[in-house]
Order: C-alpha cells, then sequence, then structure tokens
C-alpha cells in the first residue's frame, strides 16, 4: 500500500519534479514547487495537486 505523506514532505512526482507537501486531502496532496532549485526555468505554476498514488516520497519533515 502506498504510504501517505505528511505536511512537510518532500516527495518527488512526473519524471523528477520535487515539492514540499503543503496540504494533505484525501485522495491527493497540494505541493509547493519551488523548492526545486530550477523552479523559474521550468515555467510551472507554484504549486499544483498530486494524487496519492502519483509520488514517492524522498524525505520526510524536518
Amino acid at each position: 500500500m502506498q504510504q501517505i505523506a505528511e505536511v512537510g514532505n518532500l516527495i518527488e512526482f512526473k519524471d523528477g519534479l520535487q515539492g514540499i507537501v503543503e496540504k494533505v486531502n484525501e485522495n491527493s496532496v497540494i505541493v509547493d514547487l519551488t523548492y526545486m532549485e530550477n523552479y523559474h526555468e521550468l515555467d510551472l505554476n507554484q504549486r499544483t495537486v498530486v494524487n496519492h498514488k502519483n509520488y514517492k516520497i524522498i524525505a520526510d519533515r524536518a
């Protein structure tokens, strides 16, 4: 079973994108993408929603 991230966890999803979990919902998490060094080069929104099935936890919250 997929481990569900907690607020503050660093996750990776969709071909290597990384972000910090800001909010945990029933089926998804809201992720802050500004953590990535190349965030501005990628022309992404500041936040995105990722289904629990579509990420892996890289680091627990500090």
